[in-house]
């Protein structure tokens, strides 16, 4: 092997050409233009406060600039610049002494440059009379090798390790960017140990990428990855936007968020790091936690949390990887009974790793992580976890945990406050005391009943199946009582809420096609599609569901309650479906489901149009004297009262009768009241009216119902009859003019109607037909009241005209 040599001096007061120095030798094959990339490397300047004329021990005290740099044809180049005595005018210069490695050669011994640190090969002064110096066959490294001492300086910078390690792992990447990483040291052999720790930590090709130098003023102008400086230029690092780590002063508060470099970090403060070559040999990304972490623990180092975890997830997915000893190690540290910062992630990655090793390894070998994973499940309430399988505790071990923890699992069970228990909480519960072999059957009863409601209330509250969901559905596979018991309880929960059931039941695909009956589960998860099958023919629905449910209302009639709470969940029946379900079971069925209550709320929340609404309301009356009372009965007597006036002979006292059920009714319903209303006016508009009615009904002075009375005079129907109908016109003439003492809206819409309603009626008839009107008029009143309409017909004074007819009608 030939390596060139290159030696360089700064220039004293009164060179030519004011250059900062020159080279006084140069090896073969060192081109000047290498020459010229080479010159700016090895430049030094002395740091603020430096001697003009130091002492020898200030020469050699002041800072070396130790470098390792990747030149542009590929070739590397690893020097030493130092102070050096001068003469004359300049009392202190600086020597560089390099070695240029060719491309794809490596250094003598296939060392890394940082072993040539301390080489005694490095001279201070150029060949004497400047001679060419002879290639060098070698560079021997220091007098010490470099990893002496390093374990010593990595526990003085423990706080600093871990930034300073992801920093430097950063730096060796091949596309690394942004500058190089400061290091700022007193001593920039400190620097060269930072520098060895790399080289031991990374891997080869990583740490060969590694380019540095040990010291310089100018960490922002430098090209290679990684520089020393000190303190004193650490503000000026910063300013340039680089990463400064000042390992010379304060420790920093903030961690690092790389893993591998924390753990890493553990290593070295445990003084071991022959396990940074012992990780490399496992398969994996040589910067994934895992691996180191996982040698790490194997090795009695003392990890957190996170790295734990990445332990044992990296060994879950590559068990193959460890050999016996090392999963027995690994197994001990993970689960060792001194830790006590285990996270829900370690505790998932330790499931995982168990589940992977379950079978792999003998029962004996995973049973502390069995018995780790079950103690979390009942004491830390972690409800995520994936728990081993029940043979993992045959023998011994298992009789001693559930010594330990059946106790608690069944007296947590046994409390009261399920309902206010997650539901993961419970089903891990069970599923561990099944695991264990605790036997809990006496609670079981009681604890689905509290169970249940909370399934229904927690999967309310997300979209989607509910997070419980496969561990639930685990649960009920291993268990055959808990899924009698459970789908048992819903079952009986499913009439008091069924749409809350089908909801749960669409998101939970509960396994319920034994033999159990179940109906009403049945009719919940039939619902679905049949809604998507037959659309808005909520009859149609209502029958396929009931179908579903295997049994007949008649049977047991629940299962109507919860058919029609499943159609008609949120919204009364229209009145042709209330009618529909009235006859489709028996008013017996209908009590004891409770379903009648639904019945009157489609009667009693029907539009006023709807015909149908009357007669349902008379059967509803008919089929629950006992069952409706209050205001809902006394509307639908308002209701069945209609039904009277429109199409019967209600009893006398129907105008009052009104009044009355109305008021019992409040708050009432508009489209019921507006019903009644209009049947009360439109019966005593008609021809045919007693006038006994009407005279009740002037005389209430109710200012609604006569308001109801003046809009059903003014509609087009009774107009019409007043201007065909003359033996009409004169009854209403006789009736509106009949009542002048009545109270004030009773005379105010009578004169109203006179004017606005009648007089245009009479005045569009034929005089034949007026005369018939003034001859019917007194007729069936008095020849007083006849002439008042004549006078009344010739008048368009209503208010003279009022007082007229009131004189002429007391004087006859």
């Amino acid at each position: 092997m030939s390596l060139a040599q290159v030696h360089y001096i700064s220039a004293a007061p009164g060179d030519a050409e004011k250059t900062a120095g020159r080279f006084t030798a140069v090896g073969p094959g060192v081109s000047q233009a290498l020459l010229a990339e080479i010159e700016p490397l090895v430049g030094y300047a002395l740091p603020d406060g430096a001697s003009h004329r130091p002492a020898d021990a200030e020469l050699r005290s002041l800072p070396q600039a130790f470098t390792y740099a990747a030149l542009s044809d590929g070739s590397r180049l690893v020097g030493r610049t130092a102070p050096a005595r001068g003469e004359g005018p300049a009392p202190v210069r600086f020597h560089a002494h390099a070695v240029h490695i060719p491309s794809g050669v490596p250094l003598p011994g296939d060392r890394l440059p940082v072993e040539a640190w301390r080489s005694p090969h490095w001279v201070s002064v150029t060949p004497v009379g400047g001679m060419l110096p002879d290639p060098l066959g070698a560079l021997p490294p220091g007098p010490a090798p470099v990893r002496e001492g390093l374990d010593d300086f990595a526990v003085s910078r423990g706080p600093w390790l871990a930034a300073v390690l992801a920093d430097l792992r950063r730096a060796s990447e091949e596309a690394a960017a942004g500058g190089p990483v400061v290091l700022v040291e007193r001593q920039n052999a400190d620097v060269a140990r930072w520098l060895g720790l790399a080289a031991v930590t990374l891997p080869r090709e990583s740490a060969e990428r590694l380019t540095f130098t040990t010291y310089t003023r100018r960490p922002g102008s430098s090209a290679l990855r990684v520089v020393g400086a000190l303190p004193e230029d650490a503000a000026v690092a910063r300013e340039a936007g680089l990463r400064v780590h000042v390992c010379a002063d304060r420790p920093p508060v903030d961690g690092t968020p790389d893993m591998w470099a924390r753990t890493a970090a553990r290593v070295w403060r445990s003084r071991a790091p022959e396990l940074f070559q012992e990780a490399r040999e496992l398969p994996g990304d040589p910067f994934a936690a895992g691996p180191l972490a996982v040698i790490a623990l194997c090795n009695g180092v003392a990890l957190g949390p996170e790295e734990r975890a990445a332990a044992a997830g990296w060994a879950a997915k590559r068990p193959y990887a460890l050999d016996a000893e090392r999963i027995g190690r690994l197994v001990e540290a993970l689960a060792s009974p001194g830790i006590d910062d285990r996270t829900g992630s370690e505790f998932d990655s330790v499931g995982r790793l168990f589940g992977a090793l379950d079978g792999r390894c003998p029962a004996s070998v995973t049973a502390p992580l069995a018995a780790m994973l079950v103690t979390e499940a009942v004491r830390g309430g972690n409800g995520s976890l994936e728990l081993p399988r029940r043979d993992a505790f045959v023998g011994p071990d298992g009789e001693a945990i559930a010594g330990v923890l059946g106790p608690e699992i069944l007296t947590e069970l046994e409390s009261g406050a399920g309902g206010a228990r997650p539901v993961a909480r419970t089903v891990q519960l069970l599923r561990v005391a099944r695991l264990l072999g605790v036997n809990g059957t006496e609670l079981l009863p009681g604890v689905v009943d509290r169970l249940a409601p909370a399934l229904l209330a927690e999967a309310s509250g997300e979209p989607g199946p509910p997070a419980f969901a496969p561990a639930l559905l685990e649960l009920l596979d291993e268990q055959f009582d808990v899924r009698t018991a459970l789908l048992g309880a819903l079952d009986r929960t499913a009439p008091e809420d069924p749409g809350a059931v089908a909801r749960f039941l669409e998101r939970v695909a509960l396994p319920f096609t034994g033999t159990q009956a179940l109906p009403h589960l049945r009719m919940c998860a039939e619902v679905p599609g049949a809604m998507t099958t037959l659309g808005r023919d909520r009859t149609a629905v209502w029958h396929r569901v009931l179908r579903a449910a295997g049994l007949s209302p008649f049977a047991e009639p629940l299962v109507l309650r919860t058919a029609v709470g499943l159609v008609w969940e949120d919204r009364a029946p229209t009145v042709e479906e209330a009618r529909m379900l009235l006859e489709a079971a028996t008013s017996d069925a209908h009590r004891a489901a409770g379903t009648w209550a639904r019945l009157v709320d489609a009667a009693l929340g029907a539009p006023a149009d709807t015909e149908d609404a009357t007669a349902l309301a008379h059967d509803l009356l008919q089929a629950f004297p006992q069952e409706i009372g209050g205001r809902e009965r006394a509307a639908l007597q308002l209701l069945d009262l209609c039904r009277d006036l429109r199409t019967g002979a209600p009893e006398p006292g129907w105008a009052e009768q009104v009044r009355t059920l109305r008021d019992r009714a409040e708050p009432l319903e508009p489209a019921v009241q507006e019903r009644a209303f209009t049947a009360l006016v439109e019966r005593l508009l008609a021809p045919d009216r007693p006038g006994a009615e009407l005279y009740d009904f002037v005389r209430s002075d109710d200012a609604e119902l006569i308001a109801a009375y003046d809009r059903a005079a003014r509609s087009e129907p009774t107009r019409a009859r007043l201007r065909t109908r003359p033996a009409y016109a004169a009854d209403c003439f006789t009736h509106w003019t009949a009542h002048p003492h009545a109270g004030a809206a009773w005379t105010t819409t009578a004169a109203a109607l006179l004017d606005e309603v009648l007089r245009p009626a009479v005045r569009a008839m034929t005089a034949e037909a007026v005369a018939e009107v003034e001859e019917t008029v007194g007729r069936t009143g008095s020849s007083g009241r006849a002439v008042a309409f004549r006078d009344w017909n010739r008048s368009s004074a209503l208010g003279r005209l009022g007082r007229r007819i009131a004189g002429r009608v007391r004087r006859g």
